[in-house]
């Protein structure tokens, strides 16, 4: 695997500081709870997936990101292959998107994603 990003290193910190949620089923808890900042979906995630995770961030005016694939996410944050995270904390949310805002403008990284505000 290759180095991390800015986008991932902000990941892996706020996994560190324990303010990610990740793994389906952990995301949708802090989706449904209100306490998710920002939803972030593997682009190789299925479709299905990734309609789920921005309906749900739809209704409840969460920003949400696709990104890179679901090993690299993993990377980020130290564990096994992840198709959803879910940012708990607003600083590192916003950290992130800008992290991510910078990348797509630069264009020089892989792993540039699409963000949608809701």
């Amino acid at each position: 695997m290759g180095k991390l990003n800015k986008v991932e290193s902000l990941i892996g910190l706020a996994q560190k500081a324990g303010k990610i949620a990740s793994g389906e089923f952990s995301a949708e808890k802090a989706i449904q709870s209100f306490r998710a900042e920002l939803v972030i979906v593997a682009e190789n995630a299925s479709d299905n997936t990734k309609k789920h995770f921005r309906d749900m961030c739809d209704f409840r005016e969460i920003p949400f990101i696709t990104y890179d694939d679901r090993d690299r996410l993993a990377q980020a944050i130290g564990k096994d292959v992840r198709v959803v995270l879910a940012v708990m904390d607003a600083g590192f949310a916003k950290a992130i998107q800008k992290a991510l805002q910078d990348m797509n403008q630069d264009n020089s990284e892989v792993g540039n994603g699409e963000t949608k505000n809701c």
